[in-house]
């Protein structure tokens, strides 16, 4: 499901909502924006208005999703608007040989993509999780693949997850693990357009070694710390963000 705003005729902007967020969240973008640009604000497969995948989905199956959407409703290369998540798709395609083209200039919302800094419980439920799984392993595959599944069906297994690993089932579960074990730190400093970062210093899902090791490894990426925000910087500061983000992109029409 997409919303479609702004002039056809307008430079197009697509916008990418975080896990578990939807078009809905990024409305205040489309509608700030729409008087100038020509906005695809996307509820990605399983969020908002999209149904859930036939199969589950990792970040290149997202991404090619988004590269066919430029290619068959712009037809040429747009900006990307992307919060977590979809910052780390925006970020995969603009470092991925065949879509990069698709790809004028990013903005960067508290993105998802580079490995955050462990604390001693993530390695905890890690390790138990893989002393949960090893005696399923050396069954022969048939036993092994029913002895997961169960595991993947216990109790144990799901407090051993994150708040949104629980609430998930099915597909979407299976589409969140392949997702957020996507690390791009060995890929992002391929991205060659000029790109904006936005961070709330009181984001609590990416912190600022993420953002910061983004501005180092982007040639051309400049970063915005937003005092008070955290991880929905764009809804908590809005004007701040909104004032930057519509700069950053006119600055393209100037410079042409």
């Amino acid at each position: 499901h997409i919303e479609w705003s702004g002039d056809e005729k307008s430079p197009g902007v697509v916008l990418l909502h975080g896990w578990g967020s939807s078009a809905e969240l990024m409305r205040p973008i489309a509608r700030a924006l729409g008087d100038g640009f020509r906005i695809a604000n996307v509820d990605l497969p399983g969020h908002g208005q999209s149904p859930a995948p036939p199969v589950a989905m990792g970040v290149p199956e997202h991404a090619d999703l988004i590269h066919n959407l430029i290619r068959y409703q712009f037809g040429t290369s747009v900006c990307i608007i992307g919060h977590s998540n979809g910052g780390r798709i925006a970020m995969y395609m603009a470092s991925d040989e065949s879509m990069k083209s698709d790809v004028k200039r990013l903005v960067l919302i508290g993105p998802s993509g580079i490995t955050p800094n462990r604390t001693a419980k993530y390695y905890i439920r890690k390790y138990l999780a893989r002393a949960l799984k090893a005696p399923f392993e050396i069954l022969p595959d048939r036993l092994r693949v029913a002895g997961l599944d169960w595991l993947r069906h216990t109790l144990l297994w799901n407090l051993l997850g994150s708040s949104d690993y629980r609430r998930l089932s099915g597909v979407m579960r299976d589409t969140f693990v392949k997702t957020v074990s996507t690390h791009l730190d060995d890929r992002v400093e391929r991205i060659s357009v000029p790109t904006l970062i936005f961070w709330g210093d009181e984001d609590q899902e990416v912190g600022r070694h993420q953002v910061e090791t983004l501005e180092s490894l982007i040639p051309d990426a400049g970063l915005v710390v937003l005092p008070g925000a955290g991880h929905y910087a764009y809804l908590d500061d809005p004007i701040t963000f909104l004032r930057a983000t519509r700069f950053f992109l006119e600055e393209d029409r100037r410079s042409e």
